[in-house]
């Protein structure tokens, strides 16, 4: 049994962001208080051992949730597994993640589904629920059996990686999803706007002599999706929006009633093109980094909640893919360990957005759209959870981390604020950083 003292709790479901004395026992949140008495919680333990935590100065909220997340398995397991992508996600206070379909083979049936769901369940850290994809073999011509997929435990659809470019097959993919209740994740990229582009197209892309990408190829393809979720009633959730044009675009449909959410990723949040340079291939990613017009938009579409999550889009290569010249490099930041900490020190301390809404984004929102366990507090409920200690600072070294990815945009540096504990179903798998 737990006994957290003295916590600052977060926990957007119950609009609740005040210091509290929480007890968590067989797997569950037990009480939350505004004090309790050493003689209250012994009786409450009825003999079982107390491990009492000071959590003054620390947060504790629930667990994250990880819409957008790739561990490679099967079949790219040089980059990362389904054991060391879960054990990223405990180590970056994600006590659930979403594994994306565009593996090797891709996830396009039941017994894949099972496959991924099952090594989760093995590596016995964060939760992982298969997502599948929206057609067979990704090829956006013929949709999967999405019923039995579903009964094989797929959370979500999508060809994540290839945008769906036949608006038939996406407007039947939304009506056939609506049978089984599950989401369409749509990739929104144009491939004949975007073409062989490296960056976004701009200032940028020409002073590096790079072929660009229009902010048009995601544009147009969020607009026409748009329509069809709203044609078809179907529940269509956008992947990595990063464009001003698709904030606009989503704000306008869901003041019209369409059935839409939409998720941003931290580095599209914190970084802009006139980052980059030439040598500077972890920042190259997909959807491209935009301008400061473009980031100030997410920020802005985040914090007032037309876009509704955050998601990490964790995609690991190795150090040799990622060390070629910037046109050959993949695209993609390995970010499970380094999204939470991230986001704190260049948008939470700064003041451009609260931890309350961070955590609503990142753990609630996610938890009700997608019908996961997670995203509250309230008693009963499992005890998936994270300890943060906004002070705590670490150095992102290679041999810290346990992803297989080094490919982030903060190595060698030092962040601040941490989660320090984290616990999955009431079990301890993460101790100052630590992994049990």
């Amino acid at each position: 049994m737990w006994w957290l003292k003295d916590v600052w709790v977060i926990d957007p479901s119950q609009k609740l962001s005040a210091s509290r004395d929480v007890l968590v026992k067989g797997g569950k949140v037990l009480e939350i208080s505004a004090s309790m008495m050493e003689e209250e919680v012994s009786a409450i333990a009825q003999g079982e051992s107390v491990e009492v935590i000071n959590g003054k100065g620390k947060y504790l909220f629930p667990g994250l949730i990880d819409v957008h997340t790739h561990l490679r398995e099967p079949g790219q397991e040089d980059k990362e597994d389904i054991l060391s992508g879960s054990r990223a996600a405990v180590r970056g206070g994600f006590t659930t993640i979403l594994a994306m379909a565009n593996t090797q083979p891709v996830i396009d049936s039941r017994a894949l589904i099972e496959f991924v769901r099952m090594q989760g369940e093995r590596a016995g850290y964060a939760h992982v629920h298969p997502i599948g994809t929206v057609t067979k073999g990704m090829q956006g011509i013929e949709l999967v059996e999405m019923a039995n997929m579903k009964e094989g435990g797929a959370a979500a659809f999508s060809d994540d990686g290839k945008n769906i470019q036949n608006a038939e097959v996406m407007r039947l993919a939304l009506e056939y999803a609506k049978l089984t209740g599950l989401l369409i994740i749509s990739h929104c990229e144009d491939k004949d706007l975007a073409g062989e582009g490296q960056m976004r197209r701009g200032v940028a892309s020409a002073r590096m002599g790079l072929k660009g990408i229009p902010a048009s190829a995601e544009s147009v393809i969020v607009a026409r999706d748009l329509l069809l979720a709203e044609e078809t009633k179907g529940k269509l959730h956008l992947a990595h929006i990063s464009t001003v044009e698709s904030v606009d675009l989503i704000r306008r449909a869901k003041a019209r009633g369409v059935d839409v959410t939409a998720e941003v990723n931290p580095h599209h949040l914190i970084f802009c093109d006139e980052q980059l340079g030439i040598t500077e291939t972890v920042l190259k990613v997909n959807p491209p980094l935009g301008s400061r017009a473009d980031r100030e938009a997410l920020i802005e579409g985040l914090c007032d909640g037309t876009i509704d999550m955050i998601a990490t889009d964790h995609a690991p290569h190795t150090q040799a893919e990622k060390a070629r010249p910037f046109p050959e490099a993949p695209f993609g930041i390995a970010s499970l360990e380094t999204a939470l900490s991230a986001v704190w020190q260049h948008l939470v301390v700064p003041g451009r957005i609260s931890m309350d809404r961070v955590i609503e984004a990142w753990s609630v929102s996610p938890a009700q759209r997608f019908e996961l366990q997670g995203g509250s507090l309230v008693p009963g409920a499992p005890a998936d959870l994270v300890l943060f200690d906004p002070d705590f600072t670490e150095v992102i070294e290679p041999a810290t981390l346990v992803s297989k990815g080094r490919n982030t945009p903060f190595l060698n540096e030092t962040l601040q604020g941490f989660p320090v504990m984290v616990w999955v179903d009431g079990r301890l798998v993460q101790r100052n950083r630590i992994l049990l």
